[in-house]
């Protein structure tokens, strides 16, 4: 038991002096350690501040540089605005120069111009003097040239005015004719736009014949069922169409009357359609009319595409196709518009390929010439002015505008196809046949019209052409000058005015031609 307990006193001792020593050489190793590193941080410091001293050094020779630089640049600069300074010092004072020898000659010019001022001054007054002298002396002469002749002032006005009016009549003839021209140009702008609203609604003969629709009945039972009880079926097929439905005396037919043609062929067909079906009710109307508005649509695109598709003038806008189909229920005259149009288009492209200018483009002008046609009862103008809007809007070559504007002469054509495209139009128009107009009278009627001409005094010969549009007069030379020839064909112009009825306008060309032939044997 006393060893045991020995030996673990003995342990534990050494175990203390174990842990002793272990301390002790730890505390030593930290002391080396720590010695090491303030020698470390010691020369870390000495290090550091060699480097501090050095980059000192540095920023002292780099600042001193750039003191000196900027030294020079400021001595540089001061040296060039010092030049400046000089130069603008010099250029002012011959400015300055310049500005003191201005005013000495404006100084001596003022003295001039008062010394002129005061010379005008009296000759003014002499002028004064002078004009008085002279009218004394006007008044003086009168008096004496009215005892003389015998004639009063009046009286001698009247014979100086009339020998001077007819020394000045080819100056006044020269003077009213500019006027007319302008008073005819100006009236002719008035006058389409006038005639253009009125075209559709003309009250003559041939109102009834371009305006209204007849449709057959089966039977006469079915005007009750068209009329309806206490005339619903009317009102309601009258307020969905536009169109008026006119009932009358006569057997088994119908009269649908209106200023819209496309309105009334709706109308047509929907009222066709309504007596092949016997359902006639407001509710039945309105679902045939808003069918047939559909298939009136459709075929006026369809004979739109057919008429691009038969002039051949490559792609075109729908919208203007639509336009095109909507020509198929106009006439002008009695001639259909779209094939007039779609005539004058082959007339163009053929007179255009034998002038060596672009066919296509030529007829595409004379398909659309027309084209303001379609919509001029809708909208305000002509159809002229209506049509260069529409293929403006639509992006058309600027040939197909300048031949919609001067088709009918308004303006004169700026290109070739223009020109082409207007005589393409006459041809079609003047063709025989091509519009509504009897033999007998179109032939009376060019005979009145080249009899007024050959009734005039100096007139030779007169010729009626472009189907009446125009009368060219052939003058006799030797009793008619070229200044008369204006008062001639004022003269018929009037005669035509006051004594014919005509469509349209007659353009009076008087022609003063002088020949000389020999024949060498």
């Amino acid at each position: 038991m006393g060893d045991a307990v020995a030996l673990i006193v003995s342990i534990l001792l050494t175990l203390i002096l174990g842990i002793l020593f272990g301390y002790l050489i730890r505390v030593k190793h930290h002391e080396e350690t720590l010695t090491k590193s303030r020698e470390q941080a010691k020369k870390i410091v000495e290090d550091g501040k060699k480097e501090a001293d050095d980059y000192r050094k540095q920023i002292i020779l780099e600042a001193k540089q750039e003191i000196h630089n900027q030294k020079a640049d400021f001595e540089r600069d001061i040296k060039e605005r010092r030049a400046n300074v000089v130069a603008s010092e010099e250029r002012l004072a011959r400015r300055e120069e310049m500005l003191n020898n201005r005013s000495n000659n404006l100084d001596k010019r003022e003295d001039n111009l008062a010394l002129k001022e005061l010379k005008l001054d009296e000759k003014k007054a002499e002028i004064d003097i002078l004009n008085s002298k002279v009218e004394e002396l006007l008044v003086e002469q009168e008096q004496r040239l009215v005892e003389i002749s015998g004639m009063s002032v009046e009286q001698a006005r009247e014979i100086i005015m009339k020998n001077v009016e007819e020394a000045m009549s080819d100056e006044i003839t020269a003077y009213l004719k500019d006027r007319e021209e302008e008073a005819m140009n100006e009236a002719d702008m008035k006058a389409k736009e006038l005639l253009t609203l009125a075209i559709q609604k003309y009250a003559s003969d041939i109102t009834a014949e371009r305006t209204v629709s007849v449709v057959d009945l089966p039977s006469e039972e079915m005007k009750g069922r068209v009329i309806g009880r206490e005339g619903r079926n009317i009102r309601t097929f009258e307020a969905l169409t536009g169109v008026d439905l006119i009932i009358d005396d006569t057997p088994e037919a119908v009269v649908l009357s209106g200023f819209d043609p496309i309105r009334r062929e709706v109308a047509r067909r929907a009222l066709v359609s309504l007596v092949d079906d016997g359902r006639i009710h407001p509710g039945r109307i309105e679902e045939v009319v808003i069918r047939s508005q559909a298939e009136v649509d459709t075929f006026i695109r369809e004979v739109g595409e057919n008429a691009v598709f038969e002039a051949n003038v490559g792609k075109v806008h729908p919208d203007l196709i639509k336009l095109l189909g909507r020509l198929n229920f106009r006439t002008s005259y009695g001639q259909n518009v779209l094939r007039h149009s779609i005539e004058v288009a082959f007339l163009a492209g053929k007179l255009a390929a034998e002038l060596g200018q672009n066919e296509t483009l030529a007829r595409r002008a004379g398909l659309f010439h027309d084209i303001g046609k379609a919509v001029d009862h809708e909208v305000e103008g002509s159809h002229v002015d209506i049509g260069v809007d529409l293929v403006r809007r639509y992006k058309e070559p600027k040939e197909v505008i300048d031949a919609i504007a001067s088709h009918h002469g308004d303006k004169e054509p700026k290109t070739i196809i223009a020109a082409l495209v207007a005589a393409a139009d006459a041809v079609s128009a003047a063709r025989p046949g091509a519009r509504s107009e009897s033999v007998e009278n179109y032939l009376k009627r060019l005979e009145a019209l080249e009899g007024v001409a050959t009734n005039v005094e100096g007139v030779d010969k007169a010729y009626a052409i472009q189907a009446g549009r125009e009368i060219r007069v052939v003058v006799q030379p030797e009793k008619i000058d070229d200044q008369t020839t204006f008062k001639i064909a004022r003269q018929i112009k009037e005669e035509i005015e006051a004594t014919l009825q005509y469509p349209g306008t007659i353009k009076v060309t008087v022609i003063r031609e002088t020949r000389a032939t020999d024949v060498a044997k």
